[in-house]
């Protein structure tokens, strides 16, 4: 059956594809500021289904869509990509005294069927304490600025402030490879 990615992200894409899959991309365009939950478990699914709400209409053939949203929790707060450049460096900044949290909610969609599947993922980045010229490189560079909690794991300036990642790092990336293949599975069946 067809594979659909609901998502624009590069790191999403980059992961599907090292997984072996074959796919397309749709965005599903919505505005994700409209939905807010304090816990961030509950958000992410929250948006991933919206996602997946906005896009089901748009895919008239049999597939499997995918779905995904994350966020960085933080010493209780949710971190989503920085809105100004002082918010990148203050979060670049605060990883070496906490861990970057990551949670990322999947859902997959079967449009024949209507069965949804569901899950979260959660995956900590500790950091070293990163130089200031550095963070400001890692920001003059830009991805940092496109991703929850404005940092990248595969971000070449940062890589080497990575201490370790407890978890998938390919669920820091922005799509668990684990969940994906569960969820996957259990929605394909017609």
């Amino acid at each position: 059956m067809k594979i659909i990615l609901g998502s624009q992200s590069a790191g999403r894409r980059a992961v599907l594809s090292k997984m072996g899959y074959v796919f397309e991309t749709i965005s599903p365009d919505i505005d994700e500021k409209q939905i807010r939950f304090d816990d961030p478990k509950t958000l992410t699914l929250a948006l991933a289904h919206a996602k997946a709400d906005a896009l089901l209409p748009r895919v008239p053939e049999p597939a499997l869509l995918i779905t995904s949203d994350q966020v960085v929790h933080y010493e209780g707060g949710i971190r989503e990509k920085p809105e100004t450049l002082e918010e990148a460096r203050m979060f670049l900044k605060s990883y070496a005294d906490h861990p970057a949290t990551t949670v990322t909610a999947v859902v997959v969609a079967n449009t024949v069927t209507g069965r949804r599947a569901e899950g979260v993922d959660i995956a900590r980045t500790y950091f070293k304490p990163i130089p200031d010229a550095v963070i400001e490189q890692a920001i003059e560079d830009g991805k940092v600025l496109r991703c929850c909690g404005g940092f990248a794991i595969d971000e070449p300036n940062l890589a080497p402030y990575i201490d370790h990642i407890d978890g998938d790092p390919d669920s820091v990336t922005g799509l668990p490879t684990e969940l994906v293949k569960r969820l996957l599975s259990e929605v394909e069946k017609v």
